[in-house]
């Protein structure tokens, strides 16, 4: 099965981005709960929704500030007004996280077919990121429906930055520098 049929067949995937391997599912509730039980993650803990394309994110985000959305390696938590997504907004559901990165051509190909993905990273909590297919846990590939290889990557995973005070805050120090 390829990564876009195993998506749309509501299983996870194993897709590269512009930091690390992202362990994918389409942003729907029963997915994400997949993706969370995968990963071993609490459902409280927020998951970010990745996209090739600010269309692609606007169509299910559409009161998003666009201005506002960095492209490249973050993760944007910014406000979410209609409270879309529930499932995957952990305990702010008036926030949601975002990310439009440099994606390898492959990964590039399956979300321009499937919009969106909730995306985390594909490791265990509290691991090292993979920057490679073969660092990602076994028990993690074992429960995908496909895996997409993108080489090496670089092996840092985003910066995030929350967008939804008086000021930016950085939550996480990553592979891009705030302010850029």
């Amino acid at each position: 099965m390829d990564a876009v049929e195993a998506l749309r067949a509501g299983q996870p995937v194993l897709l590269p981005t512009d930091g690390v391997y992202g362990l994918c599912a389409l942003p729907t509730e029963a997915a994400a709960r997949r993706l969370y039980a995968l990963k071993g993650r609490g459902e409280r803990q927020p998951t970010a929704i990745l996209a090739a394309s600010l269309e692609a994110l606007l169509a299910l985000v559409p009161e998003l500030d666009a201005a506002r959305v960095l492209p490249g390696p973050y993760t944007t938590i910014l406000p979410n007004p209609a409270r879309r997504l529930p499932f995957l907004t952990g305990d702010r559901p008036d926030t949601i996280g975002v990310r439009l990165p440099a994606l390898p051509p492959a990964a590039r190909r399956v979300l321009d077919a499937v919009g969106a993905v909730a995306a985390t990273s594909a490791n265990d909590p509290g691991e090292p990121a993979a920057a490679r297919l073969d660092d990602v846990p076994a028990r993690i590939r074992a429960g995908c429906g496909a895996e997409v290889d993108g080489g090496t990557l670089p092996g840092v995973a985003s910066t995030i930055v929350d967008l939804t005070g008086a000021a930016p805050v950085v939550v996480r120090a990553g592979a891009g520098r705030y302010p850029p």
